[in-house]
């Protein structure tokens, strides 16, 4: 665990901020499963991060929200492969691109009206729901 998570030029993930540890893997493997510890548990330090904003800090905590222990360390799991090493650089994977997603700002909604032909076609709409409920109506009696 020697080298960090380079994110950006500007942002990075300092080997410091990295906890891995590996553990046994569930599901399929046979024999192999229960021997060898494949599954990857990465613990980055959010606040460690370099090279972040504060606004992405607050996007990446938000995004990683679901993820983090009582520390409040993101916590990326991986067992996809059958090799701690390939597991390892999947977790890895994983925390850069979760990084690289709290870098995009999200884009402001410009508020704006219904078109013309929108405000037409639903008025037109209304006009011929309330033709059809006129059908429905008992005739007026003519004396």
């Amino acid at each position: 665990m020697a080298d960090p998570i380079v994110v950006t030029d500007a942002v990075r993930v300092p080997a410091s901020a990295l906890t891995a540890r590996a553990v046994r893997a569930s599901g399929p493997g046979g024999q192999n499963v229960n021997k060898v510890a494949t599954r990857i548990d990465l613990r980055v330090d959010l606040e460690a991060i370099e090279g972040l904003s504060d606004a992405a800090r607050a996007r990446l905590r938000a995004l990683a929200r679901r993820r983090t222990d009582a520390e409040g360390r993101l916590v990326v799991t991986s067992q996809a492969t059958r090799t701690q090493a390939r597991n390892l650089e999947d977790a890895r994977a994983r925390v850069a691109h979760l990084i690289r997603a709290a870098l995009v700002a999200p884009r402001a909604r410009v508020k704006t009206g219904p078109s013309a032909g929108a405000r037409r076609r639903r008025l037109a709409g209304k006009k011929q729901r309330a033709e059809v409920k006129r059908w429905r109506r008992r005739p007026a009696a003519d004396d």
